[in-house]
């Protein structure tokens, strides 16, 4: 799942992947934390960064849960995600790095993918 994971965060331009202070993999744009990812006791976790409005639609959903100690500044998490969930974490994961990433990163993303 971590491969997964690293190939969608890896692929957006200037992200890099580091290990936090806790041990979770941390996928950072210009110094903000835009996925938060780590095993527990209930297996593997992806956390993201929303806005409050998404975060709002996503956790009428039961396969997402507001992330623990950061869920109020918009984060939201999913366990084990699997097949389908991919699909829509991916965007979901594009949406959070465009919120951490300068505006001038953001404006030349936007410009390459509607080429």
């Amino acid at each position: 799942m971590l491969e997964s994971l690293r190939k969608i965060c890896l692929s957006l331009p200037e992200a890099v992947e580091i290990v936090d202070g806790f041990g979770h993999k941390t996928f950072k744009i210009n110094g903000k934390s835009f996925v938060i990812s780590g095993e527990g006791k209930n297996g593997f976790n992806v956390s993201f960064k929303s806005d409050r409005e998404t975060q709002e639609f996503l956790l009428q959903q039961e396969h997402f849960f507001k992330t623990p100690y950061i869920g109020h500044h918009g984060w939201v998490s999913i366990q084990n995600p699997a097949g389908e969930q991919w699909n829509e974490l991916a965007g979901l994961i594009h949406e959070a790095y465009l919120r951490a990433a300068p505006k001038r990163m953001v404006k030349q993303w936007m410009d390459s993918v509607e080429k």
